[in-house]
């Protein structure tokens, strides 16, 4: 079976035209195709996200014209002049504190300086009092008086009914009441 084949090629060298066709910017069009894909399967997206990007630029745009120095120095003038009346406000204030405070620190030492007075004189007195025999209670009980009563007078004692009987211990545990004290175990504590 051997047939002998023979392949022959249809276009020859010689044979071969070319032809020449004006070129079309390709580039272009296969642009507007994909854009045209694009807003086709993503369109309400991209509305929605350039909404939000223009409100952006907008929003930060007010705020940098906001702070910009040329609003800002007619405003400045303004907030300097409320900034110094307060600084004054305060400072009248603060004056006014220090004064009442200066006032109450002046009263108190005047205070202190009386208390120690007193206490100067109490101690001259008890000190007089103990080289004359008396006791520093008995004077301080004089000087309450004013002076109404004598040192020399002595109060007499009321006889007064004795508490218990004189053989009454509490220790023993009899007489009295019904209650009895004993003492408690010798040893460690149960406790935990």
């Amino acid at each position: 079976m051997e047939d002998d084949v023979e392949i022959t090629d249809v276009y020859d060298e010689d044979d071969i035209v070319v032809q020449k066709t004006p070129l079309k910017n390709q580039d272009l069009t296969s642009v507007g195709v994909i854009a045209g894909e694009l807003l086709s399967e993503y369109g309400w997206h991209l509305l929605v996200v350039l909404l939000v990007v223009y409100l952006l630029v907008h929003y930060l745009s007010k705020r940098r014209s906001s702070q910009s120095p040329q609003s800002a120095t007619s405003s400045s003038l303004q907030d300097s002049e409320e900034v110094v009346r307060r600084q004054e406000a305060l400072e009248i204030s603060r004056r006014r504190m220090q004064e009442e405070q200066d006032a109450k620190a002046v009263l108190f030492r005047e205070k202190q300086k009386q208390q120690e007075e007193e206490k100067r004189k109490q101690k001259i007195e008890n000190w007089e009092s103990m080289k004359l025999g008396r006791s520093s209670k008995g004077a301080s009980k004089q000087s309450s008086d004013d002076g109404a009563s004598s040192s020399t007078l002595v109060q007499p004692k009321k006889d007064k009914k004795p508490l218990r009987s004189s053989d009454y211990n509490p220790l023993s545990g009899e007489g009295g009441s019904s209650c009895s004290w004993r003492p408690g175990r010798r040893g460690p504590s149960s406790g935990g």
